[in-house]
């Protein structure tokens, strides 16, 4: 799901960066408002399990691959406002550092993962709450929060995908980006999203849930949270995990490289060949001199690290602006 740069034309990109604009704005203002200082390293920890969990893919109808994407769970325990926040982080470090998703499309794979997706999830939980009002409502919320919030997210990257040939063609009439028309797009993408990740998202969402709500309710129900040294151990395993994702063979669908795309449609769009090129400093997380496992899993920790150093500088610049406005706020005598 994380549209590289090059499938979607330089304007689509630049329409859905202004679009995100006031969401991460509003984003701020409501974590600062409403995340205290006790619980903004949750924050961290909630972009660093969406990060991990994006690491594990798995193998999908078609010879495809896909994966979770942790946003409905972080909407359901933190809020939408912050769950824009912590996949944002996690979604601009996958392409910074990893190229995972394109830099010029982060504005376009934020709208779909870190937008759609945790709104979507935090008002059907919401919903499922009211109507079934019993401790089962908040499960079945979890999961369906989980499952159609993911492919949500899967139909707007499809209808993404699929209106870039009807809407940019060179002089002869080919495509200049993505070459695949909502015929094709929306029935590759929905497909596997409904039959298998959105099971996937929907079943981890509902399971950690649960775990979480068994084994520190505080994060759930209070503003201060007392126990949070379980979830950097659940961290840690996740990041020894994550070769697993390495497991799947095939290429997200939509993800392809250059050479790839030849061999599917027998030529390169001119926009894609003639398009940006970034290097990140690890491409698809894997070190040259270490092996494809180890390599994996020194790239997750690589990628946690940063999640979570950020985070502590954000915590420390919000505290002091805190601190600044109650003194400022204080009567004079």
């Amino acid at each position: 799901m994380h549209i590289p740069d090059n499938y979607l034309s330089p304007s689509t990109c630049a329409t859905f960066g202004v679009a995100m604009l006031p969401i991460w704005r509003r984003a701020s203002l409501k974590v600062k408002a409403e995340i205290t200082r006790q619980k903004m390293p949750l924050l961290g920890v909630a972009a660093a399990f969406s990060f991990l969990i994006m690491m594990f893919n798995i193998p999908l109808p078609g010879g495809t691959t896909g994966h979770a994407v942790g946003g409905a769970l972080v909407a359901i325990l933190l809020g939408p406002y912050s769950a824009v926040f912590a996949v944002t982080i996690a979604l601009a470090i996958q392409a910074l550092f990893f190229g995972d998703g394109g830099i010029l499309a982060l504005g376009v794979n934020c709208f779909n993962m870190a937008f759609i997706m945790p709104f979507t999830a935090f008002y059907l939980f919401k919903l499922t709450k009211k109507l079934f009002r019993n401790e089962k409502g908040e499960y079945i919320g979890a999961f369906l929060g989980g499952y159609i919030s993911v492919n949500m997210a899967a139909l707007f990257t499809a209808v993404e995908f699929g209106i870039q040939p009807l809407l940019f063609k060179d002089f002869l009439g080919l495509p200049l980006y993505s070459p695949y028309g909502l015929a094709i797009s929306i029935p590759a993408m929905m497909i596997p999203h409904l039959l298998v990740v959105g099971i996937l998202e929907g079943i981890v969402t509902m399971g950690a849930y649960s775990y979480i709500k068994k084994a520190s309710p505080d994060v759930i129900y209070r503003e201060k949270v007392s126990k949070i040294k379980f979830l950097y151990i659940i961290i840690g395993i996740l990041i020894l995990s994550t070769p697993l994702g390495l497991l799947a063979n095939g290429t997200a669908w939509g993800e392809w490289g250059s050479k790839e795309i030849k061999n599917l449609i027998g030529f390169v769009p001119k926009g894609m060949e003639e398009g940006v090129q970034f290097n990140s400093p690890i491409p698809d997380y894997g070190l040259k001199f270490l092996n494809e496992y180890f390599g994996y899993i020194l790239s997750a920790l690589i990628g946690v690290i940063i999640i979570l150093s950020t985070f502590k500088v954000l915590g420390k610049i919000n505290l002091k602006r805190n601190k600044a406005q109650s003194k400022n706020n204080r009567p004079v005598c």
